[in-house]
C-alpha cells in the first residue's frame, strides 16, 4: 500500500527540518576510536541529544542463580536537537522513534569504553529494521557518544534486592548515518 502524497510530503519536510538541525554547528568527537566510525559511504544526517535513564534489574547472574548482579534492561530517553526542540524517544529494542512516527531499531557492532569511566560506553550500532518513511528510515548507523552516567547502580545487587530495578540518569549524543551523501 502507498503512502498518501500529503503524509509524504510531510515526511519528507520534518527530515529536511531535522537534518537542517542537525549538521548546524556538528561536531563528532576528533578523538572518535576506529571501530566507531561510520562505515564509508555513509553521511551524517540527524544529530539527536538523549536524557533519560538506562534501566537495570537485580537479577541472578546467567548459569549461577546464588548470585546476582545488576542486568541491563533497556534506555528510557527523550531526544532532541541542540536547541532543545523535540525529535522524539528512545526505547528497549535499542529503539528510536521521530516525532512523525518513524523507528530505527539497532544492533551493536562495536563498543569502547569511552574517556569517562563513570558513563556508559560508547557505541556504533547498525539499523536492524525501520520504517518505511520518515526521519529514521533512512538510517544506516548510529553512533552513541558523549556518554555522561547511566552505569549500573551502585546499590548492592544480592538476593535481599532481587527483581528491584533502578533508573539511572544518562545523558548522550546519537549520530545518525544514511547511505550515500
Amino acid at each position: 500500500m502507498q503512502a498518501p502524497r500529503s503524509l509524504i510530503l510531510v515526511s519528507t519536510a520534518a527530515l529536511f527540518a531535522v537534518s537542517g538541525c542537525a549538521t548546524s554547528r556538528v561536531t563528532i568527537p576528533a578523538d572518535l576510536p576506529a571501530p566507531l566510525r561510520a562505515p564509508a559511504g555513509e553521511t551524517l544526517f540527524v544529530e539527536a541529544l538523549a536524557t533519560g535513564v538506562q534501566i537495570y534489574e537485580c537479577a541472578p547472574k546467567a548459569g549461577d542463580s546464588s548470585s546476582f548482579a545488576w542486568t541491563f534492561r533497556a534506555p528510557e530517553a527523550t531526544l532532541s536537537d541542540r536547541s532543545g526542540r523535540p525529535l522524539g524517544k528512545h526505547y528497549a529494542g535499542p529503539t528510536w522513534e521521530s516525532i512523525d512516527g518513524s523507528k530505527v531499531v539497532g544492533q551493536v557492532k562495536a563498543s569502547d569504553p569511552g574517556p569517562d569511566p563513570a558513563a556508559i560506553p560508547w557505541l556504533l550500532l547498525t539499523a536492524k529494521s525501520s520504517s518505511d518513511t520518515g526521519t529514521f528510515a533512512l538510517s544506516a548507523s548510529i553512533q552513541r557518544v558523549r556518554t555522561v552516567g547511566g552505569i549500573a547502580p551502585a546499590e548492592r545487587c544480592d538476593a535481599t534486592n532481587a527483581a528491584k530495578f533502578g533508573r539511572v540518569p544518562y545523558k548522550a549524543t546519537y549520530y545518525f548515518y544514511r547511505v550515500g551523501p
